[in-house]
């Protein structure tokens, strides 16, 4: 059972209870991306099992009718056994998702990942002419590089700062280059994108940077931020623009919690007043 302070980060171990928390999501006008926890297999039948779990959890949106979609993890999908395990489950999943008009975002781990995950992308995306999403890190040196590739892709790009630690020859380590490198990854995309810009920050100064670019190049965007993170914010953000909550779920929810809960500094500081005003 997930005790109470982590229960405000992570919805429930079970698709039913992370799908109650979408219902009241959506009454508030927020929309959700599901994701079930689990990272780094080594064992075939849990990548299965996972996918296999992703594919009722589209039909469970679908026939739903929810404002949902669900977002995956390439070595929950069999990515340290082999790229082929991974693009398999990948393709299997976004071609029930597409059959059903429900999203599938990608979420980018560590930087050794970063190729296989891309490539799998830009397959799946181009296969189906969108629906379908990836995560890029501000924090890599390579990132600005792979947002012009990814310009012409059809899909959505989430655009966050990176919650990985990577080694400084291939990443940024200072938290005001991070920051720098963010805003002008979101500046490019603004104007080079058409649309499927997601901004995932929490970060008000950010949010304000997403909206002035928006007023200035008329770039469709979405804000994404955490479950229990600034959660009145989010609502009060969904009464103008498209606001989606990440939303973790499922038996795996400890090392999830606690890797949000050191990542970052602000992301401390927004959980912890988040429990403290609760």
């Amino acid at each position: 059972m997930i005790p109470p302070i982590a229960s405000r980060f992570v919805a429930g171990e079970s698709p039913a209870t992370a799908l109650e928390h979408v219902r009241q999501l959506n009454d508030r006008d927020v929309k959700a991306i599901l994701n079930l926890l689990g990272e780094h297999y080594d064992d075939r039948d849990a990548v299965a099992a996972d996918a296999a779990e992703y594919r009722q959890l589209v039909d469970d949106i679908a026939r739903s009718r929810l404002e949902a979609c669900i977002s995956v993890k390439p070595t929950q999908l069999g990515l340290d056994i082999g790229e082929e395990v991974f693009r398999e489950e990948l393709a299997a999943i976004v071609d029930v998702a597409a059959d059903r008009g429900v999203f599938v975002w990608i979420d980018m781990e560590d930087h050794t990942t970063t190729d296989a995950t891309l490539d799998a992308f830009e397959t799946v995306a181009r296969e189906h002419e969108g629906g379908v999403g990836v995560c890029v890190q501000a924090n890599l040196r390579r990132t600005r590089a792979d947002v012009r590739r990814l310009a012409d892709v059809p899909g959505k790009v989430r655009f966050v700062k990176g919650a990985y630690a990577p080694p400084a020859d291939v990443a940024y380590t200072d938290g005001a280059r991070i920051d720098q490198e963010y805003r002008a990854l979101l500046e490019y995309a603004f104007a080079h994108f058409d649309g499927g810009i997601a901004v995932g920050s929490h970060d008000p100064a950010v949010i304000e940077h997403a909206k002035a670019l928006h007023e200035r190049y008329g770039t469709d965007f979405e804000l994404q931020l955490l479950m229990g993170v600034r959660e009145d914010a989010q609502a009060t953000l969904a009464a103008e623009y498209e606001v989606w909550q990440y939303v973790p779920y499922g038996r795996r929810w400890t090392s999830y919690f606690y890797r949000r809960l050191t990542e970052r500094t602000d992301t401390l500081r927004f959980a912890l007043r988040a429990v403290l005003t609760g």
